[in-house]
């Protein structure tokens, strides 16, 4: 139990040893707690103001199963926190308390965070939370800082990528229930790493949502991709946001999860004088200092909206990052050619040097995609607001064959673009297996038990590639084959190319961490200059006496430029040419010198698709 918050929602086991069960359904007439296990009990909760109804029971104990039943229909508890039999059967009473083996923990600051994006099952062949844990040492040694599970809350069936949730408090029962994420955050904690977990507050899945039977949780007054948008301004909407502030306080508070990212906060329809955002970022942040740990937000927003950074002095939410898809957008563009869709707006050179400058490309400039303005910038927002990556699950998973970034270009263009992330001044984020090319695809996959809604899964991946030129027949999100196809290779990291791309991962990381100028996150201590003739792209660096300049070369062809910074004796870091980390089959460049001289006249030589990284520091 911990001192410094207290549930009021769900079945709560108490200190006193009795069985609070407490829920919010003011659409019923009557509402009655029927207790399954260990006898068949229907007891009548008493009414308390505002919808809320609550009974106390003694000799309730973990593993006891329970409905409410609502009027004359029994429903799973919306604030469950494991359903045994998924969405659709009985509510489970569980233990709270776990042997916790992190009392020293208190987190890693955002500017540390280097963050793994891994979906719990696709990652291993058993695909739950205990089998994450033998491959922590692996990814620690990689030198990432912090898993970020995809959504865990139930869904439906075994297979699903975690956004059609509707058990929002419960833990995925295929994955290993709510004992199995606290044995993974745990183990995670004792190697230091921190652990974000996806949640998504804007939509609930379609099959075994069951919140309209209990109140307006939802409002027809807005509309999402998803259907009517939950109720965050309307009446009621104190108690609708009630559920969703307390759900994150569980993660943070019962499971010691350390970030929360945020799914679609462009999708949370919400006029109110106190947006539900920023009251969210104040009750998280409240609480983590009561804890004294490091808890962050992390949003994900398509309109590159700046005021969900900005403080609320500001006239902003106070979250503490989001995903920046621009400079993925400009990079993918750049080295595949793609401009379709959403693509249309990049593909311009320039655009990487702004990307990396600034953090976002469209900043109220015209968008041709969106045909209207887009975006909104202030530059002074730290850099590590700023969430960047080359791959992710959205990237990858929702193209219609499910293509990494290893299927559509070469081997050194793969080390081109983990160079521009990893050496950028934003938090980088890779996705599960890009570090050793993960030739697997990760496809869109479901187990829904209703047909129809089946096959309008089917017809609507189908509908969202309207805007692409893919060619062929999407796989069927049913067809367990497609989940099967989707499971990574971790086998691969020791061979032949695989390993080579992992150890130049590696060796960016390694660099990215020894280095000050590369650790610490300003856009203030940063020079970008992009060369458009000769697709170069130069990137300084510096932090008190400690600098380093990169040199990415975008084009197919060698390149030969003058050292950016004459004058200033530099040594060589790191040439992605360079034979640890070029194929057999390839021969090594190395052509840049391993030395720059004050009053040299050294030309820098660049293979194509490469980089180089000079440091004017003697650091290992």
């Amino acid at each position: 139990m911990d001192p410094i918050w207290e549930p009021t929602l769900g079945a709560v086991l108490t200190e006193d040893g009795q069985c609070r069960f407490r829920v919010w359904a003011p659409d019923a007439e009557a509402v009655a707690l029927h207790l399954l296990t260990p006898q068949d009990h229907v007891l009548a909760m008493e009414p308390e103001r505002e919808g809320y109804y609550t009974l106390e029971l003694e000799n309730v104990s973990p593993g006891s199963t329970y409905y409410f039943r609502l009027d004359s229909e029994d429903r799973p508890d919306p604030a469950s926190r494991y359903q045994p039999e998924g969405p659709h059967g009985p509510s489970q009473v569980i233990e709270r308390v776990f042997a916790w083996d992190d009392t020293g923990w208190h987190g890693i600051p955002l500017e540390a965070y280097i963050i793994y994006e891994l979906h719990v099952g696709t990652f291993t062949p058993e695909g739950t939370f205990d089998a994450i844990i033998p491959h922590l040492d692996a990814l620690k040694d990689l030198g990432v800082t912090v898993i970020e599970l995809m959504p865990v809350a139930q869904f439906p069936g075994e297979r699903n990528w975690g956004y059609d949730g509707v058990g929002l408090y419960a833990t995925q029962n295929s994955y290993g229930g709510p004992d199995g994420l606290k044995r993974l955050v745990n183990a995670c904690h004792q190697r230091g790493l921190a652990v974000v977990l996806d949640v998504v507050y804007n939509h609930l899945g379609a099959e075994g949502n069951y919140l309209h039977a209990y109140g307006p949780y939802f409002t027809d007054r807005y509309h999402t991709p998803w259907g009517a948008a939950v109720n965050l301004d309307g009446p009621h909407s104190d108690e609708v946001r009630h559920f969703f502030l307390e759900n994150a306080l569980m993660w943070i508070t019962e499971f010691h999860i350390d970030g929360l990212r945020l799914d679609a906060t462009h999708a949370y329809l919400d006029f109110s004088a106190l947006p539900f955002l920023e009251e969210l970022a104040q009750s998280v942040h409240a609480h983590a200092n009561r804890l004294n740990r490091q808890v962050y937000l992390i949003a994900e927003n398509d309109r590159s909206d700046d005021r969900l950074l900005r403080p609320p002095e500001l006239g902003g939410y106070g979250l503490d990052a989001q995903w920046s898809d621009d400079l993925h957008h400009v990079l993918h563009t750049l080295f595949t050619g793609e401009t379709y869709g959403y693509y249309q707006d990049f593909g311009q050179f320039a655009q990487a040097a702004k990307a990396l400058r600034q953090g976002f490309v469209y900043a109220g400039e015209y968008s041709p995609f969106r045909q209207r303005r887009h975006g909104s910038f202030r530059p002074d927002l730290p850099a590590r607001h700023f969430v960047v990556c080359t791959q992710n699950h959205d990237q990858v998973g929702n193209r219609m064959l499910g293509e990494r970034l290893s299927q559509l270009v070469s081997f050194k263009t793969l080390k081109l673009a983990a160079g521009v992330v990893l050496l950028s001044p934003y938090v980088p984020l890779l996705f599960m297996g890009e570090e050793y090319g993960e030739p697997a695809p990760f496809l869109y996959f479901t187990s829904h038990t209703d047909p129809d809604l089946a096959e309008a899964v089917r017809q609507g991946r189908r509908a969202e590639f309207a805007d692409f030129q893919w060619q062929g027949e999407a796989p069927d999100p049913q067809d367990p084959d497609t989940f099967q196809r989707s499971k990574l290779d971790h086998g691969l990291r020791q061979q032949g190319h695989h390993a080579r791309l992992l150890a130049f991962y590696t060796e960016l990381i390694r660099l990215r961490r020894t280095h000050p100028a590369l650790r610490q996150l300003s856009k203030e201590q940063l020079e970008v200059v992009g060369y458009d003739r000769q697709q170069v792209l130069y990137l300084h660096r510096w932090h008190g006496p400690d600098a380093v300049f990169a040199v990415f070369n975008f084009s197919e062809q060698p390149q030969t430029l003058a050292p950016p910074v004459p004058g200033v004796a530099w040594r060589k870091l790191l040439d992605s040419t360079d034979a640890p980390w070029s194929p057999d089959d390839q021969s090594p460049g190395g052509q840049a010198p391993d030395r720059i001289e004050e009053d040299s006249d050294s030309r820098l030589q660049l293979a194509p698709r490469s980089l180089v990284v000079y440091t004017r520091n003697h650091l290992p």
